[in-house]
């Protein structure tokens, strides 16, 4: 230590130990000499208020050394500044947590130039953390502009900045501000690990500027997400070039409802360095032709891809077919498959079925929402779920136009190997009381491990709802949520619920009621007052039901409670939990935006 003590004194003049303020920026201390003057400030003689030391070649052991002698003499130091520093991956924690610390004096810790804290403090403003701290940041929905956008891209490419995950949807990002991000993420790129710029207009000059990124032989990005941002097949080209010059990190990728070139995507899925496990291409107007490319594509690749979401694409039979394909090969490993709103019928729905049937030890889920899959299609589905390697935990079969018989089809096959199902989805089909019936013999079946049961707007009366709750008092303790809504299930429907919320087994957590033609909720209240359910239930929705005053004594049941109450009103009784706002029962968050808050109450 007197080495380095004098050291010290040939550069300021002085004993550093009568020193009050210590300036050595812009030298290189490294964490040698560093671990030296932090030895000197454990010296009991030692007085300094301010050490400075910007751009010193200070690393994550150095930071380490400066806490724990902070620690050993905490009383005098008030003023850290290590700008320009790498702390590593616990440097910033390390001295951060000395401002907690009651022995210690610190008041001022500067990690950060003027205009990265500029952005520290705005975020911390949002998130109410210290970005530095975080490895996630969300900021979506927020219009940043260049200010903010140039403060952000200064705290990025700190290196006291260690996110790897950065989500920026709908903040109105403009070609020149992804410029901007791009250039602070190349200079910081390593640690990155996710990033979403989805429902920002990039169109292709943004999206090829964002390639210099991906391309960067030290981006090792996982997960991109490129959702609604006005690309073409232009940008697309862009997007696979640069993934196809550094391909080995990439597992997900997400470029939904934008225009894609297919040629250049398929020699990306065919590179054998090409590790892609989620692929998600919703509403990208993808024709037959295209489906025909894209299969050719993930047969020569296929062991890797566990998720394939081709939603709101009108690939019809003829594009489902060719995709088949891929599916027969002992290879493919998909383990969630979306066909929702593709313009199939019975006969691609058949064709799915068949392929999954000879290789169906892999798939967990199977959305086939919004397509007429007929009798015939419904017939070959339950044919999958009655081979015993069948493991399907997630079925979504929303507005598929299934009738009272086909769900009695459906029923028969469920019920033939029922241990794995885990979510059942049968919305916006007109089931009536005839088609609950029959669904009910599989929820009363003690092998049945439903948590989620979606039945909105299947024409359910309360003679359905008894049937229902009768079965699901049989087997009640799987069950967490439970989606009725815009079924006419009236009050005496209310009342065959509250005999389930009465049982003891009973762990429900979200009931969805809304416009069920309800009046009168005291029975809800009742069920809810010192029973299980009062301590699991979190979510309630009661909207656009026209109650009585009996609101008034379920309001003031769940007051104390952690359920989150929805009811119509007019007046505004109690604070909107925004948290707990939107997609309830959606795989997809709706924005909160789209909510009428003038109309919904949240008791919290």
């Amino acid at each position: 230590m007197p080495v380095f003590k004098n050291y010290v004194t040939g550069i300021v003049g002085n004993n550093p130990l009568l020193l009050r303020e210590l300036n050595l920026s812009e030298r290189e201390l490294g964490d040698s000499n560093v671990k030296k003057l932090a030895a000197l400030l454990q010296d009991k003689h030692c007085k300094l208020n301010t050490l400075i030391l910007s751009n010193c070649s200070v690393t994550e052991e150095g930071y380490k050394a400066l806490a724990s002698s902070l620690r050993l003499n905490p009383s005098h130091l008030i003023e850290l500044d290590l700008t320009g520093n790498d702390p590593g991956q616990s440097g910033v924690k390390e001295l951060n947590d000395l401002l907690q610390d009651p022995n210690s004096q610190l008041k001022k810790l500067r990690f950060l130039c003027p205009v990265a804290d500029e952005a520290c403090e705005y975020v911390r403003g949002i998130v109410g953390k210290d970005p530095l701290l975080l490895r996630e940041l969300n900021l979506s929905e927020h219009e940043l502009g260049d200010t903010r956008v140039n403060q952000i891209a200064a705290l990025l490419q700190d290196k006291h900045c260690k996110l790897n995950t950065l989500i920026l949807c709908g903040c109105s990002i403009t070609e020149k501000q992804c410029l901007i991000l791009t250039s602070a993420l190349k200079s910081n790129p390593s640690h990155l690990r996710e990033l979403d710029l989805s429902e920002n207009k990039l169109q292709n000059k943004g999206v090829n500027i964002l390639c210099d990124l991906l391309k960067d032989s030290h981006c090792k990005l996982e997960r991109l997400r490129l959702r609604y941002c006005g690309m073409t097949s232009e940008g697309c080209s862009a997007v696979t070039s640069a993934l196809n010059s550094n391909p080995s990190h990439l597992r997900e990728m997400n470029l939904s409802a934008n225009q894609l070139g297919f040629e250049n995507l398929g020699v990306l899925l065919r590179n054998h360095k090409f590790k892609l496990e989620i692929l998600v291409l919703c509403g990208c107007s993808i024709t037959e032709k295209q489906c025909l490319i894209l299969t050719s594509a993930l047969k020569l690749n296929p062991s890797h891809l566990r998720e394939l979401d081709l939603s709101e694409n009108e690939l019809k039979n003829t594009g489902v077919k060719h995709l088949c394909d891929t599916f027969y090969d002992s290879q493919c490993k998909l383990e969630r498959l979306r066909f929702r709103h593709c313009d199939m019928t019975d006969e691609g729905c058949s064709a799915v079925t068949s392929a999954l049937k000879s290789n169906p030890s892999h798939l967990r889920e199977l959305d086939l929402s919004e397509n007429q899959l007929g009798e015939s299609g419904v017939k070959n589905l339950c044919d999958l779920l009655r081979n015993k390697q069948c493991k399907l935990e997630k079925l979504d079969l929303c507005r598929c136009s299934i009738t009272e018989k086909q769900c009695l089809i459906l029923t028969l096959g469920l019920c033939s190997n029922l241990s794995h199902l885990r979510e059942l989805s049968l919305s916006g089909n007109e089931l009536k009381n005839t088609g609950v019936k029959h669904l009910s013999d599989v929820l009363k079946d003690s092998h049945c491990k439903l948590e989620r049961l979606r039945l909105r707007s299947c024409d359910i009366t309360d003679e359905g709802c008894s049937a229902l709750t009768s079965a699901l008092k049989s087997n009640p303790s799987h069950l967490r949520e439970l989606e009725l809504s815009g079924n006419k299930i009236k009050h005496k429907g209310v009342k065959h619920l509250c005999d389930l919320l009465k049982d003891s087994d009973c762990n429900l957590e979200r009931l969805s009621l809304k416009d069920c033609g309800i009046t009168d909720v005291a029975c809800l209240a009742h069920a809810l007052t010192k029973t299980k359910a009062f301590n699991f239930l979190k979510d309630l929705d009661l909207s656009k039901n026209k109650i009585g005053n009996s609101k008034k004594q379920l309001s003031k049941v769940l007051k104390d409670s952690n359920c989150n109450l929805r009811l119509d009103s007019e007046e505004t009784l109690f604070s909107v939990n925004l948290n707990s706002i939107g997609g309830w029962f959606s795989s997809r968050p709706v924005p909160i935006q789209m909510m009428d808050l003038h109309k919904s109450l949240t008791i919290m």
